[in-house]
């Protein structure tokens, strides 16, 4: 399918514009024949490189929730969607949820519908509501389902304060140093020199440092952005540098680690939630792959996958891997072994949560301090090698 931009006009003959998915031109005017839309015109959007109007974790979140109060109310399934498209305010979602309701009516399931639309609802998505429709356990799946994406936002955010503070930092001392390498020094320099005396090694530096920034200031600032922009060209095109750029990101101290326990948390909070929903385990694992979001890790599910689809059971698959320290084996041994390993899996997920949010919590302490100490490491270089010199002329002077 491609999305459609459309004009139409209503019954009472109120020109209405909007987009929908459509196969063709002939599918677009049939739907909206069905809206009891005449069509007038329209053709097919270019896909926008900055991603236009997306449609979000949080309208998601409501999706699922308005969908489980009205199921568990004995309300059918293409009013719920109606009365949910007529409620959202994001135009795009509305027009996703015109092309599920369109679906649903030609005979299709919700899930089938769902999965026409990839770039909304993922294969996690699709995969539980496939379930859920199977098990008879719709309005317990949604309810999971909207919990799960709860918790996925709250962690998202974690994940963003660990990152967006960090680089706040380092902008902060990075714009110091310049504003002291382009502005400050170089004010200084010219006195400095007057002097006429033999200038110490750190005052050499820092006027060298100095002279670079000032001449080849565009390196200094291009140069990074043109490394970082290289990184990430490498990452996104080539297999190998994304391995090795997901491998160094697990590598870094404090930070790494952490990451390293969102992602397992998040796997397991979603793997827990695909098995209690009657998915089997080998299909939990083959479908959650895709949301870790790191090659390395991704490819440690597929060994579990492989050794587990060659009899081994879970506890030893993951043990074999090294995904998980031992606390977190037993956990999933004793989950295993008494039948309950959804709970197990909570489980596991609750144990990493609590521990990212304190281990981003003593990270975020010590980030402070250690951007202190930078900035005042490098404005003591700068007062030293400045002052310095001024000092031993004064104390030479002879009244």
């Amino acid at each position: 399918m491609a999305l459609y931009a459309y004009k139409a006009m209503d019954a009472r003959g109120r020109k209405i514009f909007g987009r929908m998915d459509a196969v063709n031109p002939v599918d677009l005017e049939m739907r909206l024949k069905r809206m009891e839309l005449d069509f007038i015109n329209g053709g097919p959007v270019k896909p926008n490189r900055w991603g236009g109007m997306q449609i979000n974790r949080r309208e998601l979140i409501t999706f699922c929730f308005h969908l489980e109060q009205l199921s568990s109310a004995g309300v059918p399934i293409i009013e719920s969607l109606t009365d949910l498209r007529d409620s959202l305010d994001n135009p795009r979602f509305r027009e996703v949820l015109a092309g599920l309701i369109e679906s649903v009516e030609g005979g299709k399931t919700l899930s089938q519908a769902m999965d026409e639309h990839p770039q909304v609802f993922d294969s996690v998505f699709i995969s539980l509501f496939r379930a859920g429709e199977e098990s008879g356990k719709f309005t317990e799946v949604l309810k999971n389902l909207g919990e799960t994406l709860k918790w996925q936002d709250e962690l998202a955010a974690q994940t963003k304060k660990l990152v967006m503070y960090p680089a706040f930092m380092g902008t902060v001392v990075l714009l110091v140093t310049l504003f002291m390498m382009l502005y400050l020094v170089p004010k200084m320099v010219g006195f400095i020199k007057n002097m006429g005396q033999e200038l110490p090694l750190h005052t050499q530096i820092l006027i060298a440092t100095s002279n670079f920034f000032v001449n080849y200031w565009y390196l200094a600032i291009g140069l990074p952005i043109l490394i970082a922009s290289a990184i990430a060209v490498a990452v996104k095109t080539n297999p190998r540098a994304r391995h090795r750029f997901d491998a160094a990101l697990l590598g870094l101290p404090w930070i790494g680690e952490i990451l390293n326990k969102i992602i397992l948390s998040r796997f397991a909070a979603v793997f827990a939630m695909m098995y209690a929903s009657g998915i089997s385990i080998l299909d939990s694992i083959r479908t959650t792959q895709g949301i870790v979001g790191n090659v390395v890790i991704q490819e440690g599910l597929q060994r579990v996958e492989e050794m587990i689809g060659e009899g081994q059971n879970v506890t030893v698959a993951f043990q074999n891997v090294g995904l998980f320290p031992p606390l977190v084996i037993r956990m999933l041994k004793v989950g295993e072994n008494t039948g309950s390993l959804d709970t197990a899996l909570a489980n596991v997920s609750y144990f990493y949560n609590r521990d990212v949010r304190e281990s981003i919590a003593r990270v975020q302490a010590l980030i402070e301090p250690a951007m202190t100490i930078v900035v005042g490491l490098i404005l003591g270089w700068v007062m030293l090698s400045v002052l310095g010199p001024i000092y031993d002329t004064i104390t030479k002077l002879k009244f």
